[in-house]
């Protein structure tokens, strides 16, 4: 677990005083997009089901897609006025002349970065990634590496991993696609290793055909090989948005950092329980739980905060070659006076 910031005080119950809950009657509407719809969004969900966004006299309007890219694409054609999603699409956006900024983080692990390998595999031996770079396919070839889209969040945390571990020469990263054609490809040996989600972990474990070797949730493992919290997943918005609806903006971020602290001191099973059975009915309950509770486990702040040095780390990530990216100033994509504003009032 990251150890960086100290916990918002209060409970979340106290979090903001009568004078800021707004009547039904005025409630404007938020619009808010990613994709896919898996539980690592779900924090504007258990917002709105808390009925901490109401308070705050909002309306949420959920569209999902089936990639982040599709969703930053929402945003940039007005579509949507917030997006969730990994903290290279605001970098993307603005360096493509559509200025955006992060104004909230969720995820300073990144969840789609274990290492899940082939069952066979695994039992011959191979329960490393040091011993998945020594191994040979039977053509001799490197081992082949599935990542959800070359220049992809699983991408560049995978290289980047491998890269400092000194193994990047001994594997080879390939497209897997998304659940069904990399779970597929796995399991008929088109890959030997999947960089996934928790819920495709456990798929793969339930079903025999898959074990993961790099869990980023296992002590100390993403400390040693990243060096500390990193803004992987953050809620970000264009800039014209931010200067043209700052109460609104402020509102949604208020209301977002009080379900974060809920959810900091909240029972498991009560937060599987508000947002579950109603927005994940067709997901498998394990992978719910291991997704909604994946941030608290790895958060020890959990207050949505972005620093300097924070930002700085994802640069190693998001500033290499096949990404695109070039290195883009703190100032120009990360706007952190909402989510200081709503700690303020917290107390």
């Amino acid at each position: 677990m990251i150890h960086r910031r100290a916990m918002i005080a209060g409970t979340a119950g106290a979090l903001f005083a009568p004078a800021f809950i707004r009547s039904a009657n005025a409630a404007e509407t938020v619009t808010i997009t990613y994709g896919p719809a898996t539980p690592v969004y779900g924090l504007a969900v258990a917002a709105m089901e808390k009925g901490f966004l109401r308070q705050e006299g909002i309306e949420l309007k959920v569209v999902a897609t089936d990639a982040g890219a599709r969703a930053r694409q929402n945003l940039a054609a007005g579509q949507a006025m917030f997006a969730h999603g990994d903290a290279s699409h605001p970098l993307q956006l603005t360096n493509r002349g559509k200025k955006a900024k992060m104004i909230l983080c969720t995820e300073v692990v990144a969840s789609y970065a274990n290492h899940c390998i082939r069952q066979d595999l695994f039992e011959s031996g191979v329960t490393s990634l040091e011993a998945l770079a020594a191994w040979k396919r039977p053509n001799e070839g490197k081992p082949v590496v599935g990542v959800t889209a070359l220049g992809s969040g699983t991408w560049m945390f995978s290289t980047l991993l491998f890269q400092r571990r000194k193994l990047d020469r001994n594997v080879t990263w390939v497209a897997s696609g998304g659940t069904s054609t990399a779970l597929a490809g796995l399991k008929s040996k088109q890959f030997d290793v999947l960089v996934c989600p928790p819920s495709w972990q456990i798929e793969m474990e339930r079903n025999g055909f898959g074990r993961v070797i790099y869990d980023v949730r296992a002590p100390g493992v993403w400390q040693r090989d990243f060096g500390g919290a990193i803004p992987v997943v953050a809620i970000y918005a264009l800039e014209e948005t931010l200067a043209e609806k700052a109460d609104l903006t402020q509102r949604f971020v208020n209301g977002l950092v009080r379900t974060m602290a809920w959810i900091r001191n909240a029972a498991d099973d009560e937060i599987v329980a508000l947002v579950g059975p109603k927005h994940y009915a067709g997901f498998d309950e394990a992978a719910v739980r291991a997704e909604l509770l994946f941030d608290k486990q790895t958060w020890s702040a959990y207050d949505g905060f972005i620093s300097r040095d924070d930002f700085a780390r994802g640069g190693e990530a998001w500033y290499r070659p096949g990404t695109d990216i070039p290195p883009t100033p703190y100032e120009d994509v990360v706007d952190m006076r909402f989510v200081e504003a709503a700690s303020k009032r917290a107390g």
